[in-house]
This record gives C-alpha cells, sequence and structure tokens, in this order.
C-alpha cells in the first residue's frame, strides 16, 4: 500500500523527479491525491454526491498526458508567486507526462522536467510541470521544453488548448495564462519545484498554515511523523473495495464549440 501514499515518495535532484500518477493517459475519471485524508489516498473527486470525470473537448479525448504530481512539494495557497500575481491552490504541483507509454494509477515513475505552463485557475497559480518518463525511448533526445516542439510538433499547442478550454462544458469561462499562454524552460521550472519543495518543508514542520494532512512515516523529525503500526491502522480503517460503478454513457460525449 505504502505506493500509492505521497507522504512516502521522496523530493529527488537536479532535473529528475520522482511523479506519482493519478490519472493514465486517456482516460476520464477526476483521480487526485486526496491531501486532507490521512496519509494523502489517490481518490476521485466527487461534486454534488457525484463522482466526477474530465468532459472530452473536441479533439481531445480525456487527459492527455499521464497525469500526477511531484511529492513533497506544495502550491501555498498564502504565498503570491510574483510572477503570476496570485497565489498557489493548495496542492502539490501538478506534472503531464508526455512519454509513450500509458502508465497505471498509482504508479511512480521518475521523469525528466522539460518545462513549465503557468495556469491561472480561477484567480489561483496552478503550475502544470511538462516532464518526461526517464525510461522512455526518447528521454535522452527531449532535454529541454524547445525539444518537444521539434520531437512531438502540435503537443505543446494542445496542451495550452485543453487546458484554456476542459472547465466550458462545465459552464466556466476558459482558463487564462500567465506568460501569455508560453511554457517556461527546464532551468526555470526547476526553481519553481524547488520553491514549493521549501513551502511543503514548512508546512510538513508546522512552520505555516494549511488544511493538507501531512501525517507521514518518512520524516521521523517532523511532528506529523506516525509509525508503521499506526498507519497500518489508518489504512485497515478504509471502507473494503467493492464492486466498481459503471462509468455513466455522457463520459463518451465529446464537446464542440467555438474558441
Amino acid at each position: 500500500m505504502d505506493m500509492v501514499y505521497t507522504s512516502l515518495v521522496s523530493y529527488s535532484f537536479q532535473d529528475v523527479f520522482n511523479m506519482v500518477v493519478e490519472i493514465p493517459r486517456w482516460t476520464n475519471a477526476k483521480m487526485e491525491i486526496a491531501t486532507k485524508d490521512p496519509l494523502n489516498p489517490i481518490k476521485q473527486d466527487v461534486k454534488k454526491g457525484k463522482l466526477r470525470y474530465v468532459a472530452n473537448v473536441f479533439p481531445h479525448k480525456g487527459y492527455i498526458w499521464n497525469y500526477g504530481a511531484i511529492p513533497q512539494t506544495w502550491e501555498d495557497p498564502e504565498h503570491k508567486d510574483e510572477n503570476t500575481s496570485c497565489c498557489g491552490d493548495n496542492d502539490p504541483i501538478d506534472v503531464c507526462e508526455i512519454g509513450s507509454k500509458v502508465c497505471s494509477r498509482g504508479e511512480i515513475i521518475k521523469v525528466k522536467v522539460l518545462g513549465v505552463l503557468a495556469l491561472i485557475d480561477e484567480a489561483e497559480t496552478d503550475w502544470k510541470v511538462i516532464a518526461i518518463n526517464t525510461e522512455d525511448p526518447d528521454a535522452a533526445k527531449l532535454n529541454n521544453i524547445n525539444d518537444v516542439r521539434t520531437l512531438k510538433p502540435g503537443y505543446l499547442e494542445a496542451t495550452v488548448d485543453w487546458f484554456r478550454r476542459y472547465k466550458v462544458p462545465d459552464g466556466k469561462p476558459e482558463n487564462q495564462f500567465a506568460f501569455n499562454g508560453e511554457f517556461k524552460d527546464k532551468d526555470f521550472s526547476i526553481k519553481i519545484i524547488g520553491d514549493t519543495h521549501d513551502y511543503w518543508k514548512a508546512l510538513v514542520n508546522n512552520k505555516t498554515g494549511g488544511e493538507i494532512c501531512c501525517t507521514n512515516t518518512t520524516l521521523p523529525d517532523s511532528p506529523c511523523h506516525c509509525d508503521q503500526t499506526s498507519a497500518g491502522a489508518t489504512v485497515g480503517e478504509a471502507p473494503a473495495s467493492g464492486p466498481a460503478d459503471p462509468i455513466p454513457p455522457e463520459v463518451d460525449r465529446w464537446y464542440f464549440y467555438e474558441k
């Protein structure tokens, strides 16, 4: 069970980081790290009593990358970013992994960071790191964001389009971006990741406020540390697995509208 808990995964070094896969490519279920639950399991988001699925805005189907987060990072909702003039979204930093393999939910992979997109989502900073699985056949050829334009033409433009429009079917306006929707390079991205790691360290050491449950088994000096017995008891208290609810047919619907 340890592999699905973000508090048990370590922050890495240089341009390679661990990524927790929340949502495999081409799927629609809105799965995410449950930051307010003990040990932070991956759960499907619920809104108004219904399981959430991302809409298919033509020409996209589901998530167009393996989507997840870099553990031991936190976008501080009390910190106004100097680049975006907006505060953080109170979540780990998101990752769009652009490799050829469709990963599994809960899988932990090493990714090479290539760049980052600054999404402004409902007036909050929501960084989207672009990265490649280090085991991908193209990983050695991809070393910065411009390499993506060369080897995977159209992918970055599709990524901006996806994030701009994915909430429109829910009756919300198009999302906005800092830097006019331009991607920043690897060095900029690594600095942002480092900053969010520092915010996370303050969080798990009770040096800042936050609505995140920081219970963990790997940081003995953290006031939120718990032993394996307590962690096992928490896992044991989780509801037993049952049959999966059928996916509603409307999840396959395609939405069309003028840009």
